[in-house]
């Protein structure tokens, strides 16, 4: 591209750049923890009961599992800790969410169906939503999780460049 048109973007400065996985980090981290509360705000029963009318076996496990995965994968994320290894259940999560309520619902995640009086309705979302949060998950994965990770710590901790005390915040 012609960096003299009009219409060419800059370059952005590879110092700049490192910092794009921060806010990928910060919704996908919270947007799990948020699913994940959300479920134990209603309780962990009525999970296990949608679970068990879409047919996944052992629903209360697999309530309970969901819940933690989602809480603590989303902590981690958040924090850049252990991503590689997070990502994995998270991924699952949204693999049955996609094929066990969204698939039939199509791409969109959101479907205007009327706005009355009473404020907007939507139809049943797609998988859209999914599909971002596996790609976010993927980025992550593959590009790393960028400053101020948990996981650039502990790498530099297990290489020795960083001192035990550096990791609980002793001088």
């Amino acid at each position: 591209m012609n960096v003299n048109h009009p219409l060419s973007v800059p370059a952005i400065p590879q110092q700049l750049a490192r910092w794009a996985p921060i806010p990928l980090r910060l919704i996908v981290g919270y947007g799990f923890m948020e699913h994940g509360f959300a479920k134990l705000g209603r309780g962990a029963d009525a999970f296990a009961v949608i679970l068990q009318a879409i047919g996944v076996p052992f629903p209360h496990l697999m309530s309970w599992a969901t819940i933690v995965v989602e809480v603590f994968g989303g902590v981690a994320i958040l924090l850049g800790a252990f991503v590689a290894l997070a990502s994995v259940p998270m991924a699952v999560v949204l693999l049955v969410a996609i094929f066990t309520v969204h698939l039939p619902y199509g791409f969109s995640s959101i479907k205007l169906m009327a706005v009355t009086a009473t404020g907007a309705h939507f139809g049943q979302p797609g998988y859209e939503c999914d599909l971002l949060y596996l790609a976010g998950l993927a980025t992550l994965v593959l590009g790393g999780a960028g400053p101020w990770a948990l996981d650039n710590l502990l790498r530099k901790r297990r290489k020795g460049r960083l001192p035990a005390s550096a990791l609980h915040g002793v001088p």
